[in-house]
């Protein structure tokens, strides 16, 4: 879930040197070469239709940031022939709408990870707490059913399947290489961490990891999303290859080969 840089913590300078014990876990056993890529669909008012109800959805992500994260993702889509994307913090479904855009076009399916209780950030006296999304029979935040509003009215579900669960337990348990990860879940530095040390190792060569609310200057935002930028950068297992506003794009350039290039 991204979160308006107001209300994030900040914390002193990085000094770019990543932490040793930072490190994201070892490289995951190559899978299995894929069947061949199914049909790719293009329909332009087709999404142009779910970058507007995209822009409608509950959530903190700008536009042009949205619409920068479709941009990678397609890229992920039509690089392999077989497609698995993933998004840490789902929310209202807002990016993924933007992801399962991109999912669709490229038949590609993006498996979209939350416990939808919302992030520390998000709960009762901070600012950015929405009385709306508290379910009133158990008190607390429940995003789920605005997510499954927001996927099955775009009639995405064929193309976004929702996982709901602690993103730490399900990546431990993954075994399906990645093409597309994208983390924006907790922003506090242990949900954060556990984000990326739990999914990066996922991403196969050639696949592409994206982070939200990435700001070098401490005074725009919270460092942890910086960090883990930093620290994927500093791994020389990626290399950046692009990004708009506070999101950044990165690209896996080292491991064994697991998914099978289109063509």
């Amino acid at each position: 879930m991204a979160t308006p840089p107001s209300m994030r913590p900040t914390a002193p300078a990085s000094t770019g040197a990543a932490d040793p014990e930072r490190r994201a876990a070892p490289e995951r056993r190559a899978a299995p070469e894929r069947r061949a890529a199914p049909e790719r669909t293009a329909d332009p008012e087709r999404r142009a239709r779910l970058f507007s109800l995209a822009r409608q959805a509950t959530g903190f992500m700008p536009d042009d940031e949205g619409e920068a994260l479709y941009t990678a993702a397609m890229r992920a889509g039509s690089t392999f022939a077989v497609s698995t994307m993933v998004e840490i913090g789902a929310w209202c479904g807002k990016s993924g709408l933007y992801l399962g855009a991109a999912a669709e076009e490229t038949a590609a399916v993006l498996f979209s990870v939350d416990h939808h209780h919302g992030s520390e950030e998000n709960q009762p006296g901070w600012e950015h707490h929405d009385d709306s999304l508290v379910d009133p029979a158990t008190g607390r935040i429940d995003t789920l059913p605005h997510w499954r509003k927001a996927i099955d009215g775009a009639g995405l579900s064929g193309s976004v399947v929702g996982v709901v669960g602690d993103s730490p337990t399900i990546a431990a348990h993954w075994a399906q290489p990645l093409s597309f990860c994208f983390i924006d879940g907790g922003h506090g530095e242990a949900p954060a961490w556990a984000d990326y040390r739990g999914w990066a190792p996922h991403v196969c060569p050639g696949g592409w990891l994206a982070i939200h609310d990435v700001f070098p200057d401490p005074a725009d935002g919270g460092r942890p999303p910086f960090e883990l930028w930093r620290d994927a950068l500093d791994s020389g297992s990626f290399v950046e290859d692009g990004g708009c506003g506070s999101l950044r794009v990165l690209r896996k350039v080292t491991g064994p080969a697991a998914v099978r290039p289109v063509g």
